[in-house]
C-alpha cells in the first residue's frame, strides 16, 4: 500500500520506512468495526461486516487479535446475547464498551464486556427514557466518564431492526447519575465520533451518503460524507454542543470510523484508505489502502491497525505519532 501526500507537514507524521503490512486474511469480512486496542494484553478487538449464517440469519462477528512473540493469534468471541450486532467499541474500565445495534427482538444497547475470558458483559444503556434507541453504531468516554455515542438509522434499513424510535441523534449519557441527553441532531447518518486532545471539540461524522437497502446499499453522491465540528461549551455545569461547522468532506467514500492524534490531526477511514486533515480541516495526506477502511484504532507508537473487512492492516508510522484516546 502507499502513502499519498498533499500538504508537507503530512512528513512529520510518517516516518522512512513507514509500511502498511497485512496481518490476517479471511474468507468472511471479520475486520469492519469497533477496533479497541488494550495495551495491558497488546491486543485488539473488533466486529466483523454484517453476513448470513447457514440458516439465512445475519450475524455480527465479535474477534480479538492478540500479538505474542511476534505473532498475531485471532480468536472469535462468543459472549452472552447481550451483544447482538455490535458495531463501534471503546476502551472501558477495563474492558471494551461495545455498541450493540439489537435486533428486531433485542433492543440496541451500550454493552460492556470484560477484555479477558470468559468475556462477561452487561448491558449498560438500551434506551432514552424508554423509546428504543435505532442501531446505536459508535461511541467514545469522555475524561469526566460520560459516554458519547450516535445512533442511525441503519438497523432498520438493513431489515434487522424495527422501525425507529427516535430521530437519528447524538447523545451524552452520565454513568454516575443516570442522565441521558441529546447533544446534537440535524444528521442523516451520525456515525463515527471523537474527541479533540483537549476534549474542547467533538467531530461527528454523517454517512447518509450510503443507506442500507436489505443486504445491500444505496449510495447518493448528493447526500453528505461529512465530518461535522462542535464546540464544547458548559452552562450551569453540563455541557452543550454549540458552532456546528462542516470540518471536511470525503473525497472517496464516506468518513466512518473517526480519531484524533496528540498534535489533534483528524484522522477518518473513508473509501480509499484513512484521510488525515491538519485541526483546521486542511487534508494532509492519505494511507492509501484498497477497497477502503470502515475503522481503526492508534496502537503501539506510531502504529494503526486499520480494518479492511477481509483483511486487517497494521500501518507504521513515525514513533512520535500517537492517538490521543489512550496517549500511546
Amino acid at each position: 500500500m502507499s502513502f499519498k501526500i498533499y500538504h508537507p507537514s503530512f512528513n512529520s507524521l510518517v516516518a522512512e520506512g513507514s509500511v502498511t503490512l497485512c496481518l490476517q486474511n479471511d474468507a468472511y469480512p471479520f475486520a469492519h468495526e469497533a477496533g479497541v486496542y488494550i495495551p495491558a494484553s497488546d491486543s485488539f478487538f473488533m466486529t466483523s461486516s454484517r453476513f448470513r449464517t447457514a440458516d439465512g440469519a445475519q450475524m455480527i462477528q465479535i474477534s480479538k487479535i492478540t500479538r505474542k512473540d511476534g505473532t498475531y493469534i485471532q480468536e472469535e468471541i462468543h459472549p452472552s446475547p447481550d451483544i447482538p450486532m455490535g458495531n463501534g467499541g471503546v476502551n472501558y474500565k477495563d474492558g471494551v464498551l461495545f455498541c450493540s445495534q439489537g435486533t428486531l427482538e433485542k433492543p440496541s444497547a451500550l454493552v460492556y464486556m470484560e477484555a479477558s475470558a470468559p468475556y462477561k458483559s452487561r448491558v449498560i444503556l438500551d434506551s432514552f427514557y424508554d423509546r428504543r434507541f435505532n442501531s446505536v453504531n459508535d461511541v467514545v468516554v469522555h475524561s469526566d466518564g460520560s459516554i458519547w455515542f450516535t445512533d442511525p438509522t441503519y438497523g432498520f434499513e438493513q431489515k434487522f431492526r424495527p422501525e425507529p424510535e427516535l430521530p437519528a441523534q447524538v447523545y451524552r449519557f452520565d454513568p454516575a447519575t443516570g442522565s441521558i441527553r441529546v447533544v446534537a441532531d440535524g444528521f442523516g447518518k451520525p456515525n463515527g465520533i471523537s474527541f479533540s486532545p483537549d476534549e474542547r471539540i467533538v467531530y461527528v461524522t454523517d454517512t447518509d451518503m450510503l443507506h442500507g437497502k436489505g443486504d445491500g446499499v444505496d449510495v447518493d453522491l448528493r447526500r453528505a460524507a461529512t465530518i461535522y465540528a462542535f464546540d464544547i461549551q458548559y452552562y450551569s455545569g453540563e455541557p452543550f454542543l454549540i458552532n456546528r461547522r462542516l470540518f471536511a468532506m470525503a473525497d472517496t467514500g464516506i468518513p466512518d470510523g473517526i480519531k484524533c492524534d496528540l498534535q489533534g490531526n483528524v484522522y477518518s477511514g473513508c473509501g480509499d484508505g484513512i484521510h488525515v486533515w491538519s485541526p483546521g480541516g486542511v487534508i494532509l495526506g492519505k494511507i492509501v489502502i484498497p477497497g477502503g477502511v470502515a475503522n481503526f484504532c492508534f496502537a503501539q507508537p506510531g502504529e494503526i491497525l486499520a480494518l479492511n473487512e477481509n483483511r486487517l492492516w497494521r500501518v507504521t508510522l513515525g514513533r512520535s505519532t500517537r492517538g490521543a484516546l489512550l496517549k500511546l
